[in-house]
């Protein structure tokens, strides 16, 4: 009996309910539609269109700032700039007098969308998985493009980043991805840009963090675990397999090799046509990457970098790229407070090809503009450190066809800002990811506006 008076009492609140969960979603879709979405469902309508952007600074960073400049956007694309653009029937047009156009910046080094809450919360880590050799695993297959980090990241006019994971020998498969859709597939712009590898060292721990200080490297060389032999091991099977399955190719009469996806993953990378990210700070560390990275013919690109400085001879004579990840660290008791303010100075008057980075999760990626400009602060030309964070990490990641500066056929990542870009003082105004007109609305933006006005009672 009770039960079937249970049973009448719901179907009399059923209406009352409804109105409730009706209620409730129609907040939750306002909320979600100004705190941290990343629908591109609800932005610009989903679809590139076509916009011309005049009487702007125009900062093409490959070439000269062309003052009183115009930026055509179509399909998605850089398709003209100049002084004088033709500007198509329908276009909309964006009066940018007294504003500067940049291209988006690149972050080349975080676990952006990887993790949420790096302290506290496990449940929202995923940068890493259990083993030592994971070639196989992709950071793109567990990118989170809901993360509140998005839109607190390139409200500040970063619209790419490389979000790679972390952790063991082999870490996995990084992805260079763009800061804008409803999906990580819709992301990606590679989706497997780059290995990343940790040097084991003898303690069988990572042969450098990509985002600490670094200490001093004058001693002997880094003692290499017993795991280096099982990596080369691998290293070498990865070359067998894909002469096997080339050997397959051309005669159909040989057995057909038996697949291997961890080997797979390695092929295009012992082939040299798929870069290695090395995790390394002090010099002993970025000596042992390189020299590994020469035996086994790799395409190596170094993380971290705080005493690449030591090693510019070495660095340019490899015509290997280095991704600072420290510009903010904390120098050591015996270190002067600028080492790392003024590394990438020493870098580029070097001739080391570099580019800065924060180097860790998506909680730090936000301030990429600002260790650009410290880096400018001390030593390194203004031009220089704009391109440390387009054009250099482009290059490094091999889409400089793609990203990096404002030139015909590029994509259309496209900054217009109040003022100089690497500026805390600077507000972006408007913002093009992908062509698409991007909303300038982030979880902190929001949470400010929703306190600024907030009344406030003192209790004598």
């Amino acid at each position: 009996m009770s039960g079937h008076l249970c049973s009448i009492d719901a179907w009399r609140l059923l209406p009352l309910l409804l109105t409730t969960f009706a209620s409730v979603a129609s907040a939750q879709s306002g909320l979600n539609s100004r705190v941290g979405n990343n629908d591109p469902a609800t932005i610009g309508g989903s679809e590139r269109g076509t916009f011309v952007i005049r009487n702007a600074r125009v900062f093409t960073v490959s070439g000269p700032v062309i003052e009183n400049g115009m930026v055509l956007i179509r399909d998605g694309l850089i398709a003209a700039v100049g002084a004088n653009v033709q500007v198509p029937q329908g276009a909309r047009e964006i009066d940018a007098r007294g504003l500067n156009v940049y291209p988006g910046m690149i972050d080349a080094g975080t676990t952006l969308g990887l993790t949420e809450v790096s302290g506290g919360a496990p449940g929202t880590v995923d940068a890493s998985e259990l083993g030592s050799f994971n070639p196989s695993v992709r950071a793109v297959d567990a990118i989170n493009p809901h993360s509140a980090q998005v839109g607190v990241t390139r409200i500040v006019g970063v619209t790419n980043v490389v979000s790679m994971p972390r952790g063991g020998i082999i870490s996995g498969q990084a992805a260079f991805v763009n800061l804008l859709g409803y999906t990580a597939k819709e992301m990606a712009i590679m989706p497997s840009m780059a290995l990343v590898i940790n040097i084991p060292s003898a303690g069988g721990g990572r042969g450098g963090r990509g985002g600490g200080g670094g200490r001093g490297g004058g001693g002997p060389e880094a003692p290499i675990g017993p795991q280096i032999e099982e990596l080369k091991a691998l290293l070498r099977d990865a070359d067998a397999y894909g002469k096997a399955f080339d050997a397959y190719g051309k005669d159909k009469s040989l057995p057909r090799p038996a697949r291997n996806v961890r080997l797979e993953a390695l092929v295009p990378v012992v082939r040299g046509t798929t870069p290695v990210i090395f995790s390394a700070n002090r010099a002993v560390e970025i000596r042992t990457a390189v020299a590994f990275a020469d035996e086994m013919k790799l395409k190596p690109v170094i993380m971290g970098g705080a005493e690449a400085w030591k090693e510019t001879a070495l660095l340019k004579s490899r015509n290997v790229p280095v991704i600072l990840t420290n510009t903010l660290a904390q120098p050591s008791d015996d270190d002067p407070y600028d080492m790392h303010y003024e590394a990438a100075s020493k870098l580029q008057k070097a001739g080391v090809r570099f580019s800065i980075s924060t180097g860790g999760s998506g909680t730090s990626v936000r301030d990429l503009p600002w260790q650009a400009g410290i880096s400018s602060a001390f030593g390194l030309p203004k031009d220089e450190a704009l391109k440390a964070v387009t054009l250099y990490p482009a290059q490094a990641m091999n889409v400089q066809d793609k990203l990096g500066s404002i030139e015909v056929g590029k994509m259309a990542n496209i900054v217009v800002t109040d003022g100089d870009l690497l500026e805390a003082k600077t507000k972006t105004r408007y913002l093009f990811i992908d062509g698409r007109q991007v909303p300038l609305t982030s979880k902190h933006e929001d949470l400010y506006d929703l306190f600024r006005n907030r009344g406030v009672t003192i209790i004598p």
